[in-house]
C-alpha cells in the first residue's frame, strides 16, 4: 500500500497476504483524491471512512491534513493492519471503530464533512448504502460522499447526486448534501 501525498507521502506498507479487502488501486485513489480537494477542504475535515479495509483512504486523509478519520473496519485482520500503520505514523487523530458498518450508520450521531464508503463489490446489499447514508445523522449541509461501486450500479435517481467518476472498472458516485 502506498500513501500517494500529503506528509505520509511515498509511503510504503506491506499488506498481510490474508487481507480479504480489495483496495482502491492507486491511480483510481489519486484521482478521486483530485476531486474531492476541487469539491472541499479536506484540512481541517472532519472525515468517515466506511468499510475502511486496508486503511488507504482513512490514511491519505489524514496525509492531507484533515482534523479527524473515523474508520469503520468489521475484519479483524484489516482492522489490526489499520491499527498497525497508525502506530507506526504516530497518528493521534484517527478513530479506529472494529465493527459493522450497517450499525455505525443507524447509531452514529456524529456529522461529517465528508463521507466516504467502499463497500466490498460483493456485498449483498451494497445497493442501499448510499441512501442509508444520505438519510443518516451523519450527514449536515454540504457534506460530501462518496461511494465507491462496480459499473453494476447506478446511484443518479438519490438525492444529491451530482457526479459520477469511472477510472478503469472503479467507479466513484458523488453526493453532496443539502446544497443545490
Amino acid at each position: 500500500m502506498r500513501i500517494i501525498r500529503g506528509k505520509y507521502g511515498r509511503r510504503r506498507f506491506n499488506v498481510p497476504t490474508n487481507i480479504s479487502a480489495r483496495p482502491t488501486t492507486d491511480f483510481a485513489r489519486e484521482n478521486i483524491f483530485n476531486v474531492i480537494e476541487n469539491l472541499a477542504d479536506i484540512e481541517g475535515a472532519e472525515v468517515l471512512d466506511l468499510f475502511a479495509g486496508t486503511g488507504a483512504i482513512s490514511i491519505e486523509f489524514l496525509s492531507r491534513e484533515c482534523a479527524t478519520v473515523t474508520s469503520v473496519e468489521k475484519a479483524a485482520t484489516q482492522w489490526r493492519f489499520i491499527d498497525q500503520v497508525a502506530r507506526q505514523l504516530n497518528i493521534g487523530n484517527m478513530n479506529l471503530v472494529r465493527g459493522d458498518v450497517f450499525r455505525f450508520i443507524s447509531s452514529c450521531k456524529q456529522t461529517f464533512d465528508i463521507i466516504f464508503a467502499d463497500p466490498p463489490y460483493t456485498l449483498p446489499n451494497l445497493g442501499d448504502i448510499p441512501a442509508l447514508i444520505l438519510e443518516s445523522k451523519m450527514v449536515k449541509p454540504g457534506t460530501l460522499v462518496v461511494v465507491e461501486h462496480s459499473k453494476a450500479y447506478d446511484f443518479s435517481q438519490l438525492p444529491g447526486f451530482f457526479d459520477r467518476r469511472v477510472y478503469g472498472s472503479v467507479n466513484f458516485s458523488l453526493f453532496r448534501v443539502g446544497m443545490p
